[in-house]
């Protein structure tokens, strides 16, 4: 075994970059898809949530498959590049056709449509996002470079996310001539499909021509036999049993659960409870931009002076307390004026700090994921990186998923209305319930995630450790 311990800013570079095809989709998918499809198009909250979490457990199949099979893959361009080129077009088109259905169809077949599009987008976008995130765990088996190239791969897809909404608000979803609001018009969000389709492909493209030149130097798994179904349905039981990716995947999913109810329910508090207009929810995007560049250096420094274990829970508590607090006190009537420049400088200033923090523990749990590589490979032989970042994969997907339907079920509790016109349309009663209902749900989830995140075991020194049982062996690779 040949450890390497750092890489190029280059390599950092285009790592990263790639992810903004994975931060597009992803803040399309939680932010914007289930209120364009309910609030926009007609289609039942409910309905709209059914589809996306069917798509959800298409991934619960193709995402393990994906992570094995570039595993274990042959090729002059090595195990991941084949997938990762292969994908850039067709996760494009299927994106521009999320947003861009047919018109005149019945609300079955607006159903109908999410279905089979959103499982298309979720399957192709599998087949890029598993193999290029499995690259670290391959560029370098250092504990904190890891953390260092994961916290530029999270920047891009925070930026790439964000650059979106900020388009979204200020020119897709721009308030008319007669004041309404864009993001109630299903004109903006074609004009979106467009544009992000595009970006995703160019993203993609060159992230994996930009590290192509690495592939002489990663891992080349061995040659064996080709595998039946029940041997790789063995190896991948074998592998997921890890103590610690079994920790890392229950923590992630229940996570998931709380940040995709979060940022489902993101656009209607903002929209109704805030009473916010599209130019505004655009600065707070653009404000983002620098909430996700903190854990750019934030995430290794915690991670060098108290491990990324303590780093990622204390990060998870800390942001579990601003806005939720900013919420009781909104019910309560001690914050200014709806509208008020003093009230949406607070909400600026506590959004973009839990921006930092929740991307800093993200950036630091995704590290984690990447030191199991090593115990799993002593207890297997077999480095399974893309099966460990396929089970990070779907979790994270369940944002959109389970989060969703958290969404449209906590909606139907408050009894909130479907395809209103303006904030005024909801009622003071509906929207007290609302924004406690809300903070009820996303702090239960966080705390529970925190409780589990406690129970990972790699630190530092058994990391390293594990590397070294690794070099002594000269396990093949």
């Amino acid at each position: 075994m040949n450890p390497t311990h750092s890489t190029s800013l280059w390599v950092r570079l285009a790592y990263g970059f790639g992810s903004t095809a994975y931060g597009i989709k992803n803040n399309g998918f939680s932010y914007f898809l289930l209120f364009y499809y309910d609030q926009v198009l007609g289609l039942s909250a409910g309905l709209a949530g059914a589809a996306i979490l069917i798509a959800l457990l298409f991934d619960a199949f193709s995402d393990p498959i994906v992570g094995y099979v570039s595993d274990n893959w042959r090729s002059r361009w090595g195990r991941r590049h084949p997938f990762m080129y292969a994908s850039a077009i067709p996760v494009a088109a299927s994106y521009l056709f999320l947003w861009n259905p047919p018109e005149g169809l019945t609300e079955t077949g607006l159903f109908a449509w999410l279905l089979v599009v959103a499982v298309l987008v979720r399957t192709l976008i599998t087949l890029y996002e598993i193999p290029s995130t499995a690259l670290v765990a391959e560029f370098t088996d250092s504990y904190d470079e890891r953390t260092s190239l994961l916290s530029y791969r999270y920047l891009f897809a925070w930026w790439g996310g964000l650059t979106m909404a900020v388009l979204a608000y200020w020119v897709f979803f721009a308030t008319d001539a007669t004041g309404g609001q864009g993001q109630l018009e299903a004109a903006g969000y074609r004009t979106y499909g467009q544009v992000a389709s595009a970006l995703m492909a160019i993203g993609i493209v060159v992230s994996t021509a930009g590290t192509h030149h690495r592939i002489p130097s990663l891992k080349t798994p061995p040659e064996r036999d080709r595998p039946d179904f029940r041997q790789a349905l063995r190896e991948l039981r074998e592998t997921l049993s890890n103590h610690s990716i079994r920790v890392l995947f229950s923590g992630a999913i229940v996570y998931a659960w709380a940040a995709g109810l979060d940022a489902a329910l993101n656009i209607y508090l903002n929209t109704y409870f805030w009473g916010m207009s599209s130019a505004q929810l655009g600065w707070f995007n653009v404000a983002y931009f620098g909430g996700a560049l903190i854990p750019l250096s934030l995430a290794p420094l915690l991670a060098r002076r108290i491990g990324k274990k303590s780093a990622a829970i204390g990060m998870s508590i800390a942001a579990m307390i601003p806005y939720p607090t900013l919420i009781v006190l909104r019910v309560g009537g001690y914050l200014p004026p709806l509208g008020s420049d003093p009230l949406f400088a607070m909400l600026l200033v506590i959004n973009t700090l839990n921006v930092a923090m929740l991307v800093t523990s993200n950036v630091l749990v995704a590290a984690m994921v990447a030191d199991v590589v090593e115990e799993s490979q002593l207890e297997t032989g077999r480095r399974s990186e893309g099966v460990f970042f396929a089970a990070r994969s779907f979790a994270e997907k369940s944002i959109s998923g389970f989060g969703i339907v958290g969404a449209t079920m906590l909606l139907a509790l408050v009894d909130f209305p479907s395809d209103v016109s303006a904030a005024a349309s909801v009622s003071d009663e509906v929207l007290t319930k609302f924004g406690l209902a809300y903070v009820a749900a996303t702090l239960t989830f966080y705390a529970i995630t925190v409780g589990i995140y406690s129970r990972y075991r790699i630190s530092r020194a058994s990391h390293e450790e594990n590397i070294r049982q690794l070099a002594e062996r000269e396990v093949p690779t």
